[in-house]
């Protein structure tokens, strides 16, 4: 039975997805719940992308201890010296450098020859064994690559020092059977090559990348990269929860499993799916909402009499649970401290302090307070991103015959109030120009969805509004009972996130 290692880039592959902006502490958050996850290795991003960027790879580096981080870097010095920069005081470090193969990347991308190809490659795992005992490198567009020249790189990149090959289907192109043929090609043609760990990274741009994965495990692959709910870019990437549980399940085909402590799967995927935006589709495999849910009435009676007549898979194995525990107005701060540990959370007494105040305030408006709002209201009401302004008070007056105006008190870091009121075509209108002009603010409302967070008449929505100024483009996200409510918080959080980006001081810490 083999253990095949798991690479994760839902921080840089995953962050490509179109609208994905995650701030310092959101990557570190994912990355210390992948952590608890069981991820070998870490993709925490590029640090040569920009000087945020190689911020955030360094604070994830710093606070990660067990799980290798990994920096993405291009074959060049410049982008190694900065990957080198940013994971400088990781407990384990691993440098991922890459270089496109494929004849379409060299005669169009690159300009380069084969044998130029081949001599920057080498070059630049030569140039980052100086600074990291661990290098990836990885053959972009390897599955279009000619498999004679393939198997040249791969020679000479372990003969450089390489101890990861990673042979990626960039663009979603190929079947499990190509695919996989690679592998075992790879193994047959370069001598040595048993002595690195081969790696597969697969696109879903004809939803084959899970397969994909598969199948070069059968060929001879000992590491799968991918990320979590299968986020990234274009159409995304391998889904790792979907990878983890086909080898557990089918451990008599495969011969092969994963490390993945199942049960923080569920755990996981919420997390990324909440800071993120990125909703999980009902159908999704593994953690989609109707993963586990039977209407039709054969199913019903099958599941019933004997579980796994419909089931191959237990829920509770990947950490849902078939019964929640609920939360009400009489429960006390102890017994909600213990409900934040079983979901996951280790707050400071002082963010304890307030999550609690607002479970208090929710069990008012909420007959029954379950885990799905408990989260839900963590992420909205714990702030861990110094804010410039803090939504106080919203008022809207609305008739299906007047227009609509609404009226905005909002917090300044330093403690002073701004106040505004604005017209609009809609509610939502009138509250975002309110806001526009009490935090003098220039923004364009790029995206804009409400999403149910729980379920009844008083369920918790939870609002995602995507921002542009010029070239800086940020998410934010406001959960209530009251949509309008959440939209206006939704709002002023993107608008905070701006006001980062820009880079401008913030002058105290503002915890809602």
């Amino acid at each position: 039975m083999r253990t095949i290692e798991i690479f994760d880039t839902t921080l840089r592959d995953g962050e490509q997805t179109p609208g994905v902006n995650l701030n310092t502490n959101e990557k570190v958050e994912i990355a210390l719940q992948l952590e608890k996850l069981g991820v070998t290795r870490i993709e925490a991003g590029f640090a040569a992308a920009s000087p945020g960027d190689l911020r955030s790879v360094a604070e994830v580096a710093r606070r990660v201890k067990t799980a290798t981080v990994v920096s993405l870097a291009r074959s060049v010095q410049g982008d190694i010296d900065k990957a080198y920069e940013a994971l400088r005081n990781a407990e384990n470090a691993c440098l991922h450098v890459f270089l496109a193969t494929s004849p379409i990347h060299r005669q169009h991308k690159l300009k380069m020859t084969k044998e130029q190809v081949v001599e920057q490659a080498v070059a630049a795992v030569k140039y980052g064994k100086k600074y990291f005992d661990q290098v990836e490198f990885s053959a972009e567009d390897a599955g279009r690559t000619e498999l004679d020249y393939l198997a040249e790189v791969v020679k000479a990149v372990i003969e450089a020092g390489a101890s990861i090959v990673n042979l990626p289907d960039t663009v979603g192109y190929l079947s499990p059977k190509e695919y996989g043929n690679i592998f075992r090609e790879m193994t047959l043609r370069v001598p040595g090559i048993e002595k690195v760990k081969l790696s597969c990274h697969c696109h879903d741009d004809l939803g084959m990348a899970v397969a994909n994965s598969l199948a070069a495990i059968e060929g001879g692959a000992t590491q799968v990269e991918g990320t979590i709910n299968g986020i990234g870019e274009r159409a995304g990437n391998a889904a790792l929860e979907e990878v983890a549980l086909a080898l557990e399940t089918r451990k008599d085909f495969y011969q092969a499993t994963t490390a993945f402590n199942l049960k923080e799967i569920a755990r996981t995927s919420q997390l990324v799916s909440r800071l993120t935006g990125m909703i999980v589709p009902g159908n999704k495999a593994i953690v989609g909402g109707n993963a586990f849910a039977h209407e039709s009435g054969i199913h019903q009676d099958g599941v019933l009499k004997e579980a796994t007549t419909y089931e191959i898979i237990n829920a509770e194995t990947i950490g849902f649970k078939p019964k929640q525990l609920v939360l009400g107005k009489l429960s006390g701060r102890h017994a909600f401290k213990d409900k934040l540990a079983d979901l996951g959370y280790h707050l400071e007494a002082e963010e304890i302090d307030v999550a609690f105040k607002a479970f208090k305030e929710l069990c008012d408006k909420k007959k029954e307070v379950s885990d799905e709002d408990i989260l839900a209201l963590v992420d909205a009401k714990i702030v861990h991103e110094a804010e410039s302004f803090k939504l106080d008070t919203v008022q809207l007056s609305y008739g299906n015959t007047t227009m609509p105006t609404a009226s905005v008190r909002l917090i300044r870091a330093d403690g002073t109030v701004a106040e505004e009121a604005s017209c609009g075509n809609g509610s939502v209108d009138s509250i975002y120009k309110a806001i526009d002009r009490a935090t003098g603010e220039e923004v364009t409302l790029v995206d804009y969805r409400i999403v149910s967070v729980t379920h009844g008449k008083d369920a918790l929505g939870e609002v995602f509004v995507r921002l542009q100024q010029g070239d800086i483009d940020v998410q934010g996200r406001g959960v209530s009972t009251d949509v309008l409510e959440a939209s206006a918080l939704a709002y002023v959080s993107a608008i905070n996130k701006v006001i980062v980006r820009r880079g401008e001081p913030v002058i105290a810490t503002a915890k809602v």
